[in-house]
């Protein structure tokens, strides 16, 4: 344990920017070619792209210094905190650093962080906990990785699935709490979408092999759609097939509809069925017709709970993403629009 005296906010901040620096420098050397192998091996979900992708995503806009004070500046964060918390973090795995963002509000305001990592994700997140402490020894002392259950904590953020959210009310329901349960995301098409477009889409849909919550799971378009655009734009992404366990769940889903006689689309990687169910499995994409903007609105009001990501056009839906930006979010997008810096602040 490193004595260090506690940090100020400047000090703290200082420390992420370089954090970025040395992530975005270290990204292709030898020893980080090392760890992302490691981590593909633990993980084969992991590939080295995708882990790559998601450190550049955590450098380029969780790491910038200026996003950061642009961040911090909507919250009455004393430059010192004296009052430290301890927050229990129960960290997802589904892609890369998915939890990464809960840690860095903890400790950049100044709390103390008891982690449980996802046994899916932990070399990964290992690896920027070892690097920010390597540029500020004094996260050491902030920062508790375990195994073991969690206890002797303030308040907890618990991430998992629909299964999981009913052991974490059960454990964590008597303490401060966030805790956190499958969701989805959703695209809104109006037909006149350009190639550039779709593409961005295919990425909203494609990356990460789809696993992540902010990933396109059900797209609306018009009554009367033809998907040949569509198709054709994202025709690059059939390399997934090269990805062992992709490929297994594309054929295996594929015999069930064709088992099920299951009207649907297929284009070699990426089946799509009609249907208004959000989660789908690996190499699914649901869809939906529509024939006035109204239905979508009372389609996304009764499922907002269920709800991560509307990617539309602004002057379409209210509150939407841009196409392309699922996958890269902001230090101010929060996971199921639960500002945990605010809950922080009033712990």
């Amino acid at each position: 344990m490193h004595l260090n005296k506690r940090m100020n906010q400047n000090e703290r901040v200082s420390a992420f920017a370089q954090l970025g620096a040395v992530l975005s420098g270290n990204l292709e050397s030898g020893s980080y070619d090392a760890l992302l192998s490691k981590a593909y091996f633990e993980n084969q979900w992991f590939t080295k792209e995708n882990s790559k992708n998601a450190i550049l995503s955590i450098s380029n806009n969780f790491l910038n210094k200026e996003k950061i004070e642009k961040w911090l500046s909507a919250y009455p964060l004393p430059e010192q905190n004296n009052t430290p918390k301890t927050i229990g973090l129960v960290m997802a795995g589904n892609i890369p650093l998915v939890g990464w963002h809960d840690l860095m509000c903890v400790l950049i305001s100044g709390n103390k962080a008891q982690v449980k990592l996802s046994s899916k994700d932990k070399i990964l997140s290992k690896l920027l906990i070892d690097e920010l402490i390597r540029i500020a020894p004094a996260f050491e002392d902030m920062i508790e990785l375990t195994d073991k259950p969690l206890n002797n904590f303030d308040a907890i953020i618990a991430t998992g699935s629909n299964n999981t959210l009913r052991y974490f009310e059960y454990y964590f329901g008597k303490y401060p709490h966030i805790l956190r349960k499958n969701r989805n995301s959703i695209a809104v098409l109006n037909g006149e979408e350009d190639e550039a477009t779709l593409k961005l889409l295919g990425e909203d849909i494609m990356a990460y092999f789809g696993l992540g919550c902010r990933n396109v799971s059900n797209i609306f378009v018009p009554r009367g759609y033809d998907f040949k655009a569509f198709f054709e734009a994202n025709e690059p992404w059939n390399k997934v097939l090269e990805h062992n366990k992709y490929a297994n769940n594309y054929m295996y889903n594929k015999s069930i509809l064709l088992l099920n006689k299951e009207k649907h689309l297929d284009n070699g990687f990426l089946l799509l069925r009609e249907s208004s169910v959000l989660p789908t499995p690996v190499s699914v994409l649901n869809y939906q017709y529509y024939d006035t903007i109204n239905q979508v609105e009372d389609f996304i009001k009764t499922e907002n709970e269920n709800l991560q990501c509307i990617v539309a056009r602004p002057d379409q839906i209210a509150g939407s993403v841009n196409f392309g930006q699922t996958q890269k979010p902001e230090l101010w997008d929060y996971a199921d629009g639960a500002d945990v810096m605010r809950w922080m602040l009033g712990l």
